[in-house]
């Protein structure tokens, strides 16, 4: 089980093996909740960041793409 020391100014270093687990680095925010004895560290992710990877990019027109997409739903062109 991974552990850390607060230093003298309360702060700490979050291990390595929870930063991976976790996918935070530098800059990221952590949310700590007090349950009972025990304490659970969240990373709150806003909805478009929970949505990483799932938009390919790459070669062609994101103008052809749009209208591509609209034409196979059924809406109307602009």
């Amino acid at each position: 089980m991974p552990k850390s020391t607060i230093t003298s100014k309360g702060q700490t270093t979050v291990p390595r093996e929870v930063r991976e687990r976790l996918a935070v680095g530098e800059g990221d925010v952590l949310q700590w909740e007090i349950v009972g004895n025990a304490v659970r560290v969240l990373v709150p992710r806003g909805a478009f960041l929970r949505r990483r990877g799932t938009i390919r990019t790459g070669r062609g027109s994101t103008v052809a793409d749009v209208r591509g997409a609209r034409s196979r739903r059924g809406a109307e062109p602009r």
